[in-house]
This record gives structure tokens, sequence and C-alpha cells, in this order.
């Protein structure tokens, strides 16, 4: 017996599907698509950007602080080092830190000290040798004839100009501390002479110095007055020759 009904029921299941298609098809063409939200995304990105930002400038600040607190804790202990802020004033030097002031030239009995061309100075147990280029023959000054009292402060003058030049020399004795330094006051202005002496602190010395003079000086009122100061700046001893 045929059944044509049953046969046919294959093709119309594949003609209803394609119709189905079809409809869905054309159903999702008439469906319009919404407008992506641009402006919500971008208004998104930015709120991202400025979260990280703001964590990269607080993570910087972060590392800044560390420093600064640590200078801080370091400056709240008891053997912290003080830090001079900017435009203070810095205190002065104390009295210790400054340089020493300068000793007389330590020199051997008979030892020749050349103070200019022809001008030479010595000293012995006796007193003081010297010579000046006018008069290359020695001369000497004795402190043990009795004319010098190592117990009293004193200074002596031997002067000689020559070619426009002054040759000052002489003694010093009988200070207390240590001579350090000598002024001599002369018509040409004050002139910084040295000091010399023997070792074992004699407790006398010679002081020398030499300076160019004005045409028409005379050697006997070139030099007015001299003065030995010690270590501590002290008046040693001192002389008014005129």
């Amino acid at each position: 017996m045929n059944h044509p009904g049953t046969e046919a029921e294959p093709g119309a299941e594949h003609a209803d599907s394609g119709r189905l298609r079809e409809a869905l098809a054309a159903a999702a063409y008439d469906i319009t698509p919404s407008h992506l939200p641009l402006a919500a995304v971008s208004r998104r990105g930015r709120q991202i950007r400025r979260r990280r930002g703001a964590a990269v400038i607080a993570a910087g600040c972060g590392l800044l602080l560390v420093p600064l607190a640590l200078v801080t804790l370091r400056g709240t202990s008891p053997d912290a080092d003080r830090i001079t802020p900017p435009g203070a004033s810095t205190p002065a030097p104390s009295a210790s830190s400054a340089a020493p002031a300068p000793k007389p030239r330590i020199v051997a009995s008979g030892e020749h000290v050349t103070a200019a061309p022809g001008f030479r100075l010595w000293l012995t147990a006796e007193g003081e040798h010297w010579t000046t280029p006018s008069s290359p023959g020695p001369q000497f000054r004795s402190v043990v004839d009795g004319n010098v009292d190592p117990n009293t402060p004193g200074v002596s003058l031997q002067s000689e100009i020559t070619d426009g030049r002054a040759y000052l020399c002489g003694l010093y004795y009988g200070g207390r501390g240590t001579a350090s330094a000598v002024e001599i006051q002369t018509q040409a202005g004050t002139v910084h002479g040295k000091l010399v002496e023997l070792p074992g602190h004699p407790g006398w010395g010679v002081w020398y110095a030499t300076t160019r003079v004005q045409p028409g000086s005379e050697s006997v009122d070139f030099v007015s007055h001299i003065t030995v100061h010690d270590t501590e700046g002290r008046i040693y001893a001192q002389l008014k020759a005129r």
C-alpha cells in the first residue's frame, strides 16, 4: 500500500526551515543597532588615567618623604649633627683653631744669616755679630760686658743707610714669654723685621730688617720706635729711638 503523505513530510520540513531562516533574517535586518556610548567611554578612560596619575604622584611623594623623615628623626637624636640654615651666621673659629704665632728662628752658634747682600748676622754666647755693605769687617755687640741687663726688657739699635737702603739690627732681651715679632717705625713707615735666637732660651736674641729710604734720609733719626711683641701679642720689649 502506498503512503504518499508520509513520503512528502521530509520535503515539507526543509521548506519550513528555509522559510523560518528567511523570516529571521528579514527581522534581523529590520533591527537598528544602538549607538556606541563614545562619550561615556572617553569619560571612563580619563577617570582611569587620573587615578593612575594620582597613584604615581603619591608614590613619588612617598619616596621624597622617606629621606625627610630620616633627617627629621636624626635631628631629634642627642648626637645629631647641627645644620646651619641658609643665611644663619657661622660661629667664629675658636682661638685654639687659629694659626700659632710665629717664633724666632733658632740658629746654631756662629751660623751666618744673610739678611740682604752684604748684610749678614750671626750669634755667639758672647753676643751679636754683623756686617753691612759699607762695613764688611765684623762688628760686635756684647751681652756679657755688663751693658745689657737680661732681667730688664730692652732693645738696642744699629743702623746704616747705603745706596738708598737702610740696614737695621739690634738686640732684644729681658722680656717675659716668647718673642714673636718686631715692628720698626721709620721715616718710610712701619717695617716688619725678623728675629733670631740661639737654642736653649738664652733670654736674648737679635732682630733685623731692611727697607728702602727716601733720598736725604739720615740713619741717626731714620728710626723712631722699635717694639718686640710676644706670642700673645703683648709687648716683650721696646725702644724709643727719638
